[in-house]
């Protein structure tokens, strides 16, 4: 019993002393941390962003040989558009909005796949050409690269509706089939970039997509008959060189 009042005794004498220690003011204090990052402001509130991206690529074929595919002609084209227009709500940080267009065709008159030197496959008069429309709501938040003005990067989160329709046709006379697809597809995805001042009123932009969650719906109907259907759901993070775009912004 003894020992048991003395051990009570000893950690009342030493909270005693911790308390009075810190009564004192002498406790010690953590060091704060500061990253000493410089923050200026890039875009300023109530600029308006209008601007414009647009790609075009064409192609043609004239006997032209791929890996297994020999013998192909044809031609294929790509165009897409997509304007801008955001309003910068506080400094570097604006929202807005994103149309985009696109439409493809490939044209193939003849391919033949040569698996070996017994084993080919002839294809004739392939044909398929599609269009796309979507809208997308933005949110950019700008960060300017040291102390320039002029050089600086942003992060674009992108709200995405959007709708695609495309026929397929292959085939001639009694071996002719088509098929024709409805797409509707909904995602958010986040696509940082550079942008460039030419000037104080003109940019030049590039963003790429590195972060995306999708969800597509597609009907399909084949020779007017089969009827099928597709749901696709897709979630990554890697960087997409696909989608790498460049534009030209203006800074009103």
């Amino acid at each position: 019993m003894n020992n048991i009042i003395k051990v009570v005794c000893v950690v009342a004498t030493l909270l005693t002393a911790v308390a009075c220690y810190a009564d004192e003011g002498d406790a010690p204090q953590l060091e704060q941390f500061g990253r000493n990052i410089e923050q200026r402001t890039f875009v300023p509130k109530g600029q308006w962003i209008a601007g414009l991206s647009v790609s075009f690529s064409q192609s043609e074929q004239s006997n032209y040989s791929f890996l297994i595919v020999e013998g192909i002609d044809g031609d294929t084209y790509s165009f897409k558009a997509s304007p801008l227009l955001c309003y910068m709500v506080k400094d570097d940080l604006g929202l807005g909005g994103k149309l985009e267009y696109s439409r493809n065709r490939v044209r193939m008159d003849r391919a033949d796949i040569v698996l070996d030197s017994e084993t080919d496959y002839s294809n004739e008069n392939f044909y398929s050409i599609s269009q796309g429309f979507s809208g997308m709501a933005i949110l950019r938040n700008y960060i300017n690269l040291g102390r320039s003005k002029r050089f600086g990067i942003y992060n674009e989160v992108q709200l995405r509706l959007g709708y695609t329709e495309s026929k397929l046709c292959n085939g001639a006379g009694t071996d002719f089939t088509g098929t024709f697809a409805r797409s509707y597809s909904a995602g958010l995805a986040v696509a940082p970039g550079l942008v460039a001042f030419l000037n104080n009123y003109s940019a030049l932009e590039v963003n790429v997509g590195v972060l995306g969650f999708n969800y597509s719906y597609t009907k399909q109907i084949t020779d007017q008959v089969k009827v099928a259907h597709l749901h696709s759901k897709s979630a990554n993070l890697r960087l997409n060189l696909l989608s790498i775009s460049f534009g030209v912004a203006f800074y009103l």
